[in-house]
């Protein structure tokens, strides 16, 4: 078996075998194929594309590339939620919380981000002195004891995956659903969850542009979980505007905290009350959605779920000030308003348009070398379907640097689209997947 052979194969549109795509991973892992071949193994999946059992394939030989965690010393079904990211998604930090009130152990491995804002590692960092660097055992033992840790990624997870996504970013070749789905789908396993709840994200702010093509990639990465032997579901839900008002990672912060103090964004809350409640039923602590939302919601009404994040914070390390703060206090150097030039309803707002002015201030990472400036983003005053005033203010801009705000005023002022007739309302979730 080489290479050569294996493109050949791919390029004329035939299917690979499972011991043809482990040599290939093995071969990456083990650096004994020059990149220029991978690079043409790549672009021919690419247009040749790969089939379920395929797809499957490689996600398994990504997933043992590396190691493998277990997390059977943890009590318990553990659950996993992942995202496929989007502008203002703050989920993890306000869920995290509500799940581990209700019993549910949460172990989960989160990464950095790069583009628009922080991943959730990064945000986790607005709570000074926070510590996600920690062995597995130390790991485990904080989710025995409170139910809840968060930890960065191993840098022995899924190492196929790394190398593979590097050369997917400079050849052009990322957007394949097969390969978007192994490339999250291996890492998750490899994390040692029992069962996942797949947030699949659309929109003008998020990775997938359009329902249908989320519902694809959402269906294969079901498909993919159950071939593997978890239990797994996954949401389709709406990235066409930001997630919340926040963008920007302390800010962000801020507004999951005020979630778990029954005080956040109508669409956070309903989010993180739904994924959570998925969670709870694939964790058997009932077998009722309606039950399980209650669980979810009762966690904000009695505080548990806020005292949860505080254990979390404390034991990682961390500073809870920002949780116990009535009003925290904004860090950013300067705030600007953004003024409506027109009134009229708020008919859409490009999310893309939105993480690109966050990104402008220094909130997000251009390169994965980039220094995040947890401080600085956009709070958004006016969502879609609200009406506004000439005059009135739609966001405010927190700068570290005032040279950088026209040039997100820009980025907002292009995000936002204004109608005399008020939209449909869109729902937040628009397919679950099972």
């Amino acid at each position: 078996m080489n290479m050569l052979d294996l493109i050949y194969k791919k390029r004329n549109g035939e299917t690979l075998k499972k011991e043809e795509i482990s040599f290939f991973v093995n071969a990456v892992t083990n650096n004994s194929v020059p990149d220029y071949q991978i690079a043409a193994f790549l672009m021919a999946v690419f247009f040749q594309k790969m089939n379920n059992d395929e797809t499957t394939d490689l996600t398994e030989a990504m997933m043992n590339s590396g190691e493998i965690v277990s997390l059977a010393k943890i009590d318990g079904i553990k659950v996993d939620k992942h995202s496929t990211g989007g502008v203002g998604d703050k989920t993890t930090i306000a869920l995290g919380p509500m799940v581990a009130a209700c019993g549910v152990p949460v172990a989960k491995m989160s990464g950095r981000g790069l583009g628009h804002t922080g991943g959730t590692i990064d945000k986790l960092e607005a709570f000074t002195g926070i510590k996600t660097d920690m062995s597995i055992d130390a790991f485990i033992q904080r989710v025995n004891d409170i139910q809840l840790a968060v930890a960065g990624q191993t840098s022995n997870l899924a190492p196929a995956d790394k190398k593979l996504y590097a050369l997917r970013d400079v050849t052009g070749t990322v957007d394949n659903t097969s390969l978007i789905a192994s490339s999250v789908m291996s890492k998750k396993l490899a994390s040692g969850a029992d069962a996942i709840v797949l947030d699949v994200k659309y929109g003008s702010g998020a990775f997938m542009k359009t329902s249908v093509e989320a519902e694809e990639l959402a269906t294969l990465m079901v498909t993919i979980g159950k071939k593997l032997n978890r239990k797994i579901i996954a949401l389709v839900t709406d990235m066409d505007q930001p997630l919340g008002y926040a963008v920007g990672n302390t800010l962000e912060v801020i507004e999951a905290i005020n979630v778990l103090k029954g005080k956040g964004p109508e669409d956070v809350t309903h989010l993180c009350v739904e994924l959570g409640a998925q969670i709870l039923v694939l964790a058997k602590k009932t077998d009722s959605l309606p039950i399980a939302r209650n669980m979810m919601k009762e966690t904000i009404n009695n505080g548990s779920a806020l005292n949860k994040l505080k254990q979390f914070v404390q034991l990682q390390n961390g500073d809870p000030g920002l949780i116990d703060s009535a009003e925290p206090l904004l860090a950013a150097k300067f705030q600007h308003n953004v003024l409506a030039k027109e009134s009229g309803f708020v008919y859409a707002i490009n999310a893309e348009h939105v993480g690109k002015a966050a990104l402008t201030l220094g909130a997000g990472r251009i390169t994965k070398d980039s220094v995040i400036d947890l401080d600085v983003g956009i709070v958004l005053n006016k969502k879609r379907g609200e009406y506004v005033n000439v005059n009135e203010s739609i966001a405010a801009i927190h700068s570290n640097d005032y040279e950088l705000i026209s040039e997100a005023e820009k980025w907002i002022r292009h995000a936002y689209h204004f109608k005399q007739e008020k939209p449909e309302e869109v729902e937040m979730i628009q397919k679950i997947i099972k």
